[in-house]
């Protein structure tokens, strides 16, 4: 079975959309965003994602919620009038590698009796994990690992994203003891060619290859 990952962070705005959209070209997958917060100029991560890779469009599926609102979906959905019912989010079921990159952190609210993190305990995928590398990381990337071991998730590995801070990482790899996939240097110009040429530099294909 082709492999699939959820790709979640410590927080949210820290950079996992580009990871997603890194990892996505470069395995050639298929990409799933199930609830999108927030639109810009009409569009979302989706979009995003699409335009970076310049993948072809059916790699692409259209989220189970739009929401319009920057917020947490449970607060975005009341905002909307629309009823959020996790059962019926549910992994589309492709024939090849699979990117699903969810809404800021592990325990943003979907509804207001549901975390983001118990969705991904349901859809049983191995999870990725990215975390800041500056100030503030330590505390919400262990208590992040912690809340998943708790649910029994299967963390997958972790991907530092930011300015190089060595301590930093090296603190949480030791007390984590999880397995460091990647460092992703801060971007600023991004196109296709510019992620491609950081995911070589930095990741290597074999480490996602042997779920």
């Amino acid at each position: 079975m082709p492999p699939r990952f959820i790709i979640t962070g410590t927080d949210t705005d820290i950079g996992k959309t580009v990871f997603a959209a890194m990892l996505t070209q470069a395995l050639k997958a298929h990409y799933w965003k199930p609830i999108q917060s927030g639109l810009v100029d009409g569009n979302g991560d989706t979009e995003t994602v699409r335009q970076l890779t310049e993948l072809p469009n059916d790699h692409f599926h259209p989220p189970a919620y739009v929401l319009q609102q920057p917020l947490s979906p449970h607060r975005a959905a009341e905002l909307d009038n629309v009823t959020i019912d996790p059962k019926t989010i549910t992994p589309p079921t492709v024939d090849a590698p699979l990117i699903i990159e969810g809404a800021g952190g592990l325990l943003v609210p979907i509804t207001r009796r549901v975390l983001q993190i118990d969705l991904f305990k349901q859809w049983n995928c191995p999870v990725i994990l990215c975390c800041r590398t500056a100030l503030g990381t330590i505390n919400h990337t262990l208590l992040s690992i912690e809340a998943m071991q708790r649910r029994g998730l299967k963390l997958y590995g972790l991907v530092f994203i930011g300015a190089s801070n060595p301590d930093n990482m090296q603190t949480i790899t030791e007390f984590s003891g999880q397995t460091v996939l990647g460092h992703l240097p801060t971007m600023h110009n991004l196109t296709a060619e510019t992620l491609q040429k950081a995911y070589n530099a930095n990741f290597r294909n074999e480490d996602f290859l042997s779920q």
